[in-house]
C-alpha cells in the first residue's frame, strides 16, 4: 500500500440535529464536503454524533429517561443500513477518510461505536467503546478486544477511542503497541454539571487529549460535539435540568507526537471545523527520545495481556 505522509485533518466540533437521523446524516456529508473542499483528507465525528448524545440519561431518574429511549433507538444508525451506505458514498464521493461516531443499532442493543471509513467508501474497521461510562450503562452495551485495532490505511496506521477510553492506561497501552500514527479522540461534549464535577470538563479533556499524543508520540484528532439550544429545548424539562445541562461545551483539538498544539481552538459555542497540516515523519523525532513499546519499554518486567475474543450471544458446531 502506497502511505501518503503528509496530508491537512479535520476535527469536527458541532453539533448534530439531535434525535434526527435523516437530518444528521445530511449535516454529516455536509461537514464531509466542506472538510475535502478545504483540503483535507480525514475527518474525526465526535462520540455518538448520530443521532446525539443522551444527555437525559445524566437528567434525572432512569424512569424519566425512558421518554427518550424509543426515539432515540430508532434514530440509532445501523450498520450497512442505506443511511451508514450514504456516509460510506460520501467518503468515497470526496476521497476521504472518515471516522465517524454513532450510537450503533444492533436488534435490541446500542453501542457506543465508531467507523473508519477508507476514501473508497470502504468501512475498514468498527468498534464499540469497551465500558460505557458511568449513567452510559444504563442504555448501552460494551465492545471486546476484537475491534481494538490500529488500521493500515493510505494515510498511515489509524486507530479510534471513545472519550473515557482514554483515561483506561491499558486501553492506551494497546494502541501504543499497535505503532499508532494518528489517532481519533470522540468525545460527546463538556457541558453537563460545569462547575460541579471537574473530571467531566473541558480542560480535563484537553489535558488527557494532550497527553496522548505525548505518551503516544502520535498525531491526536479530537472531535468534540457541541449542545446546541434544540437539545436543551428536548430533554431539559425543568429548571434543575437547565441548570445542570448548558449549550456549549466543545473542546475539539488537535495535537502533535510532541504534545505540542496544532490548531487554533474555537469557542466552546462555535461549530466548526479545526484544521491541521501533519507529516507522519514528525513522529520519528518523537519516538527517538521515549517509545514506550520499543526502546522505552520493559517488556521484561511489564506486558499487556489483549484478549481478542469476539463475543458471540450463541456459538454452534455441526
Amino acid at each position: 500500500m502506497s502511505i501518503t505522509t503528509t496530508y491537512r485533518i479535520a476535527a469536527v466540533q458541532a453539533a448534530p440535529v439531535f434525535l434526527n437521523l435523516e437530518a444528521t446524516i445530511e449535516k454529516t456529508i455536509s461537514l464531509i464536503e466542506s472538510a475535502a473542499n478545504h483540503g483535507a483528507k480525514l475527518i474525526a465525528f465526535p462520540e455518538t454524533w448520530i443521532p446525539g448524545y443522551p444527555w437525559f440519561i445524566f437528567l434525572d431518574s432512569p424512569l424519566w429517561g425512558m421518554q427518550f429511549l424509543k426515539q432515540y433507538h430508532s434514530n440509532s444508525l445501523v450498520i450497512d443500513s442505506q443511511q451508514y451506505q450514504r456516509i460510506e458514498q460520501a467518503a468515497a464521493d470526496n476521497n476521504i477518510v472518515v471516522v465517524l461516531g454513532f450510537s450503533e443499532k444492533d436488534n435490541g442493543s446500542l453501542y457506543i461505536s465508531q467507523s473508519i471509513i477508507d476514501p473508497t467508501g470502504k468501512t475498514l474497521l468498527t468498534r464499540r467503546k469497551l465500558k460505557p461510562t458511568h449513567a452510559e450503562r444504563m442504555i448501552f452495551g460494551e465492545g471486546d478486544g476484537s475491534s481494538l485495532n490500529v488500521i493500515e490505511t493510505s494515510l498511515g496506521k489509524i486507530g479510534a477511542l471513545n472519550c473515557w477510553e482514554h483515561i483506561q492506561p491499558l486501553f492506551k497501552y494497546a494502541m501504543f503497541a499497535q505503532n499508532e500514527q494518528v489517532h481519533i479522540g470522540s468525545w460527546p461534549s463538556f457541558s453537563i454539571y460545569k462547575g460541579r464535577f471537574h473530571a467531566l470538563s473541558g480542560e480535563m479533556n484537553i489535558a488527557v487529549s494532550n497527553v496522548y499524543a505525548l505518551e503516544g508520540q502520535c498525531f491526536f484528532i479530537g472531535a468534540c460535539g457541541v449542545v446546541s439550544q434544540e437539545i436543551i429545548d428536548i430533554v431539559c424539562q425543568t429548571e434543575t435540568h437547565r441548570s445542570l445541562l448548558e449549550t456549549g461545551g466543545g473542546y475539539a483539538c488537535i495535537y502533535g507526537p510532541n504534545g505540542k498544539q496544532l490548531a487554533k481552538p474555537l469557542p466552546p459555542d462555535e461549530e466548526g471545523l479545526l484544521y491541521a497540516d501533519i507529516d507522519l515523519s514528525d513522529i520519528t523525532l518523537a519516538k527517538a527520545v521515549a517509545d514506550p513499546v520499543g526502546h522505552y519499554s520493559r517488556s521484561d518486567i511489564t506486558c499487556l495481556l489483549l484478549d481478542k475474543t469476539r463475543r458471540l450471544p450463541m456459538i454452534t458446531s455441526e
